[in-house]
């Protein structure tokens, strides 16, 4: 059974349902990328679908999944390994240990759903977007205004 729509009036993020298209991804910080890409090929067939260094965040990262999860729209996963021990990466395995690091929402205007979500009263940790994998725009729900989840949020470069 589907359950309904939140009411607007009890649950700010229910004013972003217009916004949000799906699940985009699954974070897992891992300390050694190419092992845990391997990991993902021998045991679930996944390909590595995109692979960038991004410097402003401090981590090298890959998206897995079946090949045809681009062309589809299909959730991926994303590997997370630190640059160096300062990324924020580093610090969420050193004191965590490897894992599911963020749960990511594709949106269509990143910008809107922002301005719906603090007018909430819900932090982001960003006051301006930052640049996410190839070529996105990301911003993050505080994990304390989001069930303990840090919650990306996701609007896909224009292609």
């Amino acid at each position: 059974m589907v359950s309904p729509a939140p009411n607007p009036a009890s649950s700010p993020t229910a004013l972003i349902g217009d916004l949000v298209t799906a699940i985009d991804h699954v974070g897992i910080a891992v300390p050694d990328l190419e092992a845990a890409k391997a990991w993902y090929a021998d045991h679930l067939g996944f390909g590595c679908l995109h692979q960038e260094t991004n410097t402003e965040q401090g981590v090298v990262e890959a998206m897995v999944g079946p090949a045809d999860a681009p062309a589809t729209g299909g959730t991926q996963i994303q590997l997370l390994s630190p640059i160096d021990e300062s990324s924020t990466i580093a610090k969420f395995i050193d004191r965590n240990g490897p894992g599911l690091q963020q749960l990511a929402v594709r949106v269509t205007d990143l910008d809107e759903v922002v301005r719906r979500l603090t007018d909430a009263g819900l932090r982001v940790l960003y006051p301006q977007s930052r640049r996410g994998t190839a070529g996105s725009r990301i911003n993050f729900v505080h994990p304390k205004d989001a069930g303990g989840v840090l919650l990306e949020l996701v609007e896909p470069a224009a292609h």
